[in-house]
Order: C-alpha cells, then structure tokens, then sequence
C-alpha cells in the first residue's frame, strides 16, 4: 500500500476508535455549498461528516475491530462519526436528506454494533439525549412531590382547624 494510502488510513482509524459510533451516508447529487450545510449542522451537534474512499474505508474499518464491510460500502459514500448523541446526528441527516432528497443513510455501528438503515431512521425519530435525560427526572421527580404535598396536607389542614377555632374562641371585638 502506497504511503498516502497507508496515512489515509490511519487517520479512518483514528476516527474511528475516537467515537462510540458511526454511520454511513451516501451523498451522490450533494453541491459543495449542500455538504458544507451539513458539516456546520452536525458540527452544532457535536458530529463530523467526512468523505471516504471505499477500498481504503474497508480496511480502516477491519483494522479498528469493526469487521468486514465488503459489499456494504457502494457508491459516494461519506461517514458521520460524533463524540455525543446518534440520535441527534441522524436525526439532521435524515431532515436534510428529506430538504434535498439527495442524502441516504445506509448503515452504521453503535458500541460495535451493526444498525440499519431502517435502524438508523428510527434512532433519527428519537427525542435528543438531552430531552430524554429531562423526561427521566421530571418522572423521577414526580412520586417525591406528589409524597411532599401528602406529608404536608395534613398538616395544613389542622393548622387551619386550629386557626379557625381560636377565631371561634376570640370575643368578637364591641365599638
């Protein structure tokens, strides 16, 4: 293998030892100014989209542990890769693959494990890490509040029997 090539491939497998996932798209009909819309939105994100060439992916891809991708890899291909949430990074590929119809996602890996396309889409319909974390603690939160004001309720109310009786009690005041 040529030194270029052998570079090109170390850098593949960096990127990938570097995230916990990865997915592939094809771009075929993408314009520059398409794709440079697609890196700044799944940079905002905290994803990157990078070009690859096939032969060269395929062997980064065995080497960094992923496993034989022969035959999965067909036409112009580019990878997403991102250090924090697939759902998010799929989601605005799936958005602007339905802007430009032009975008396809075709397969992936999540924690070594292989996903779909179809996978993929259903991990894009998700609400985002951030959004799923606010539903777990509002339904955390929601038996120790519900138990808060059950604590305090009969409290409250003899207090405002109390009251209401020394009320009773006081002599009404004579002009």
């Amino acid at each position: 293998m040529r030194p270029e090539k052998k570079l090109l491939t170390a850098e593949y497998v960096k990127r990938l030892n570097a995230s916990p996932f990865f997915f592939v798209v094809e771009y075929r009909g993408l314009s520059v100014a398409q794709m440079t819309e697609l890196r700044k939105r799944l940079k905002n994100v905290g994803a990157q989209i990078f070009v690859v060439k096939n032969s060269i992916f395929r062997i980064a891809a065995k080497e960094a542990g992923i496993g034989n991708l022969n035959g999965a890899l067909t036409g112009q291909c580019a990878v997403v890769t991102g250090q924090k949430d697939i759902s998010a990074a799929a989601k605005i590929v799936k958005t602007l693959g339905k802007e430009l119809d032009r975008l396809r996602m075709q397969f992936g890996y999540l924690n070594n494990q292989r996903l779909g396309a179809e996978e993929l889409l259903q991990l894009a319909d998700l609400p985002g890490l951030e959004v799923l974390r606010a539903k777990l603690l509002g339904v955390l939160n929601a038996p120790a509040t519900k138990l808060a004001v059950l604590l305090n309720t009969p409290a409250t109310q003899l207090a405002r029997v109390i009251r209401a009786r020394s009320e009773q009690a006081a002599p009404a005041p004579t002009s």
